[in-house]
């Protein structure tokens, strides 16, 4: 993987930001909440420099795996708002060394996730070889019901697969120019809902395990609360923004997308924690130590994206998304490190701290940074 060195950030012209960012935590790594420049874009532009740096420097995973394809989502988003070659550089480093291939599971949607950011590069470079893989493994999918289906009667049996499938669909059919694919992710994600989503507490269950049966019976939190874990639904909304992001705007079903996004916009503004950040089980917060930076970071992404596009009150979650930012970054470290981020797992878990760090908390750090600097 290409590691962005000071040099190279020299030759970018990166490292007067990665110097400004050092200047403004060398008295306190953590940022007081009324220090108003954490939402000037010249300081989130470092900050994403410094945070991209840090993780590119510091791999852990195999290049196509679904952490990845996360991280590079926030990759990408960041390049976009900094416009570094070094980060566009690193970008294609990465294609050419995966080969522009998905995962080698070809029906589930962990492995086309990092398929996002091939699409996205391919709207930059029109380089065919970019993403023919990745049209080769979405019409098999699309033609031969795999193991997943067979499984579990659905393909995405899982909430966090509504983040790693459907914009790869959505980006496809739109570069193509096939309204067949918005049609097929139409089809995938209802039937993810029905099953998944609670239409009581607008919220996700993880999968069909957490459901509870009609006489009240199933898997509670300490509390007894159902549980409806922060980082499976922080995909879900990351994954909205995308969708409503390559669905055209006369699109026949995307008021249902709209809808979903603002409702669970609304219920996660009620579940916000007076810190600003979520807590790892949505219903049980005070069972769960501090704020969980993945899910955070993708519930503030999405409500600052939705505040920009106006399908979200200004007013009501300006708040909301400010505190979020301001606590996001009390969670990066000196040197670039996005910290408590819950590792890798199914369901809310208490073993992580402010030295746990996982490449998709940092995706969704950035994720978050590219929609904040955009606010008015």
């Amino acid at each position: 993987m290409t590691v962005l060195s000071l040099k190279s950030l020299l030759r970018a012209g990166g490292l007067s930001l990665l110097l400004i960012t050092s200047a403004a935590h060398a008295k306190d790594a953590k940022p007081a909440p009324d220090d108003k420049q954490i939402f000037r874009a010249k300081y989130i532009k470092a900050r994403l420099l410094q945070v991209t740096q840090w993780q590119l420097a510091h791999s852990k995973h195999t290049l196509v795996d679904w952490t990845n394809g996360a991280f590079y989502s926030g990759v990408f988003a960041a390049y976009e708002t900094t416009k570094s070659k070094v980060i566009l550089d690193s970008l294609m480093a990465m294609g050419e060394r995966t080969k522009w291939q998905p995962g080698k599971r070809y029906d589930h949607a962990d492995d086309i996730a990092i398929c996002q950011t091939y699409l996205n590069l391919y709207r930059l470079k029109k380089d065919k070889r970019m993403i023919q893989p990745t049209i080769d493994v979405v019409n098999k999918f699309r033609r031969e019901p795999g193991p997943e289906t067979q499984n579990h009667n659905i393909a995405w049996w899982w909430c966090d697969a509504l983040f790693m499938g459907p914009p790869v669909l959505l980006k496809l059919g739109g570069i193509l120019n096939q309204p067949a694919y918005y049609k097929t992710n139409d089809s995938l994600y209802q039937q993810t809902y029905k099953l998944l989503y609670n239409q009581q507490e607008h919220l996700f269950t993880r999968d069909a395990s957490y459901l509870w049966n009609e006489a009240g019976e199933g898997k509670k939190e300490s509390n007894g609360q159902k549980i409806f874990w922060s980082r499976g639904n922080g995909w879900v909304m990351g994954g909205l923004v995308q969708i409503l992001s390559e669905l055209p705007k006369d699109y026949p079903n995307r008021s249902f997308y709209v809808t979903l996004f603002q409702q669970m916009s609304a219920r996660l503004l009620q579940l916000q924690q007076p810190d600003g950040l979520w807590r790892s089980s949505l219903l049980d917060p005070g069972a769960y130590p501090g704020g969980e930076g993945s899910g955070s970071g993708f519930d503030c992404y999405a409500m600052a994206w939705g505040i920009n596009q106006g399908i979200l009150d200004k007013q009501q979650y300006l708040p909301a998304v400010q505190k979020a930012w301001v606590a996001l970054n009390k969670l990066v470290s000196p040197e670039g490190r996005v910290g408590w981020v819950q590792p890798i797992g199914a369901d809310p878990r208490r073993d992580f701290s402010a030295d746990s760090w996982e490449v998709y908390g940092t995706g969704a750090f950035l994720l978050a940074g590219s929609e904040v600097i955009k606010l008015k």
